[in-house]
């Protein structure tokens, strides 16, 4: 039964990430905040991390992305979960009964249209965590304020479910990735494929002299080479006003003939260079995971 840390109370969608990925034997542990999934993972005193790193309408989690390159600790795989937003209460507690909604920030941003038109007087008060609504609500017994949180926190903390599904957009997934120290990540396939291997994604991190034409010579090492490239995300370069980091995913294995070179090559004249990991690539389930 591996321990996973992630970010967030009992009901979050990082637990139930945990789940998908490390199975129902898992045993998922809460942490207070990102920094402390990478702490503790890193130390040694739990397994496996599991962090958001996308949303499919937020974007990237920034936060994530700079702790990958401040941390020893490799992305073993990835899952995408389907965040479905329900509006939680007391039992009891009728819609009419409602003029205050809590949650974190992204959640009742995401249902902004639902909320205006279900409770368009109630006030909305931002939270830690959707879960950690859930919690709050049970614990206070306010019966004029209603969470909004996922189906799971609904059956942990006893909350009927007053609406179901009140995201704007059903299309929203967030992508987790599972962390592991770098000793203890399972071996890849063997190297030298000619091909990229599909099942496989890897995650590179480098910096560019500020020149004309740097992004393009580096997008070139892969395109040359008819890799795909499925991500690349820029984030400040820490201590160097307005030079920047580039995030890039990739599909296929750093190990495969193709993308060693293409790594190579771009190593070259890279002033930051770093390959984060290679890692299965999620398969998005059919229908909606609600949960």
């Amino acid at each position: 039964m591996p321990g996973v840390a992630y970010q967030g109370e009992p009901g979050a969608f990082s637990e139930e990430a945990a789940y998908d990925f490390f199975g129902a034997d898992a045993t998922p542990s809460g942490r207070t905040s990102f920094d402390a999934v990478f702490d503790d993972v890193g130390a040694g005193r739990i397994a496996f991390g599991i962090v958001p790193i996308e949303n499919s309408l937020a974007g990237s989690v920034h936060r994530n992305y700079d702790l990958l390159l401040r941390h020893n600790l490799v992305p073993i795989g990835e899952a995408i979960v389907r965040v479905q937003h329900n509006l939680l209460a007391l039992p009891g507690v009728a819609l009419g009964d409602i003029t205050r909604v809590i949650s974190h920030w992204q959640a009742l941003a995401q249902c902004e249209k639902s909320l205006t038109a279900l409770l368009p007087g109630a006030t909305r008060t931002e939270v830690y965590d959707t879960a950690g609504s859930a919690k709050m609500l049970a614990s206070e017994g306010r019966r004029d304020t209603a969470a909004i949180a996922s189906r799971r926190a609904a059956m942990l903390y006893g909350l009927p479910i007053l609406r179901a599904a009140i995201e704007d957009d059903s299309s929203n997934y967030t992508r987790f990735i599972a962390l592991a120290p770098a000793d203890a990540a399972p071996a890849g396939p063997p190297p030298g494929r000619e091909r990229p291997d599909p099942t496989r994604k890897t995650s590179i991190v480098f910096a560019l002299r500020n020149e004309p034409g740097s992004l393009f010579r580096a997008m070139a090492c892969f395109a040359m080479r008819d890799i795909d490239l499925v991500k690349i995300e820029s984030r400040p370069l820490q201590g160097s006003p307005w030079e920047y980091l580039f995030y890039l995913d990739f599909v296929g294995d750093q190990h495969d003939a193709p993308c060693a070179r293409a790594l190579a090559h771009l190593a070259e004249y890279a002033t930051i260079f770093r390959t984060l990991g290679s890692y299965p690539r999620a398969k998005r389930k059919s229908g909606d995971h609600t949960t």
